[in-house]
């Protein structure tokens, strides 16, 4: 079992800078692969960004790629996503998400497993 509490969302004018964390329950983290993804109102949920469970291999989105940066600390048990040049466009509910992928990237929801209940992002313009 994983539980997983995301922080650090909010309200930021565009072009500014946040920086979300997910906190992971359980000894299990670090054999977890992790995602973000982000779902906004009348939309599908979408992949952000994915990383490997030693932290080694990252994948990003195209509308994010350049901006965003997901990284993780095992020893924490946290995996954070450091978003910068916010767009309105970011603006969503962000969620981390936890997948038991051993290969592959993960950029598809049903590939994790566990989720956080999420936290809002509203960028303004």
């Amino acid at each position: 079992q994983v539980q997983l509490v995301e922080s650090g969302g909010g309200l930021v004018q565009a072009g500014g800078s946040l920086r979300l964390s997910c906190a992971a329950s359980g000894r299990t983290f670090s054999n977890r692969a992790m995602g973000w993804f982000r779902q906004a109102p009348g939309k599908e949920r979408e992949f952000v960004a994915y990383i490997s469970r030693s932290g080694i291999t990252t994948y990003y989105a195209d509308s994010v790629k350049g901006r965003f940066t997901i990284a993780r600390d095992n020893a924490k048990n946290t995996v954070y996503l450091q978003m910068n040049s916010l767009k309105p466009e970011d603006t969503a509910v962000y969620y981390c998400a936890a997948s038991p992928l051993m290969i592959g990237i993960g950029k598809e929801p049903n590939a994790y497993d566990y989720w956080g209940q999420g936290t809002q992002v509203t960028v303004s313009s």
